[in-house]
């Protein structure tokens, strides 16, 4: 019981908490939900791996009071993302899109998982077969002993 009660304690503890504080959230919940989408998918640029959602750096918060002034002045979700992307170049987004200049960066994993499996069955084989050798007189006799041994039972 107690472990149940402990994993279920990490479970709660290790949610995501995220950093947008009361005097930032939109009064309409529907420009909220759309700013809270967008924000969850933009990249803080102090913390990198952290949505702009999740950190406290006061860029972050910046860049979501941003978010929502653009939502109130009436942009689409495009249309704030294309805006932060202008600004702040493709890396703000946590996903990049898929396009010819970063065709190597969603395809890499894919080339490498090719060339390893390539490279391992080169090597595969290029390794000398065990030679077998013949067994010699004695070793002849005691396989023999061994076999009628099992025979016998």
């Amino acid at each position: 019981m107690r472990f149940v009660l402990a994993l279920l304690a990490t479970l709660f503890v290790g949610t995501a908490v995220h950093a947008v504080q009361p005097d930032e959230v939109l009064k309409d919940p529907a420009l909220e939900q759309r700013a809270r989408k967008i924000s969850a998918g933009l990249r803080c640029m102090v913390c990198q791996n952290q949505s702009i959602d999740d950190s406290d750096a006061p860029l972050a918060k910046d860049l979501r009071l941003l978010v929502r002034e653009r939502l109130q002045a009436g942009d689409s979700n495009e249309q704030v993302e294309n805006y932060l992307v202008q600004r702040y170049g493709e890396f703000v987004l946590l996903k990049p899109t898929f396009g010819a200049h970063t065709l190597l960066l969603w395809l890499a994993p894919a080339l490498v998982l090719v060339l390893g499996g390539i490279g391992a069955w080169t090597a595969l084989r290029r390794r000398p077969q065990a030679a077998a050798t013949a067994l010699d007189p004695n070793e002849q006799e005691a396989v023999q002993a061994l076999l009628e041994r099992d025979q016998g039972r």
